[in-house]
């Protein structure tokens, strides 16, 4: 099951506001602990959970039929 918007601003934040203290260690709604052994590591979580964020915002692409012609 995907994340709704909101579990994914909630996990996106924690994630933030333990990068900014300096705690590299993270548990998320279920009960679940994770630890990122680097600072890289929690960066791209973040950027990946902002790139989720911006995907379900975003409408999902359909199919365009294009007809042209010359006029009468």
């Amino acid at each position: 099951m995907a994340a709704s918007l909101s579990q994914l601003i909630i996990w996106r934040d924690s994630l933030i506001e333990s990068r900014m203290s300096g705690v590299y260690s993270v548990t998320d709604q279920n009960g679940e602990r994770i630890t990122y052994r680097t600072d890289g590591e929690m960066a791209r979580a973040i950027a990946a959970a902002e790139s989720m964020i911006a995907a379900v915002g975003r409408p999902r692409g359909g199919t365009f039929r294009v007809q042209t012609s010359k006029g009468l």
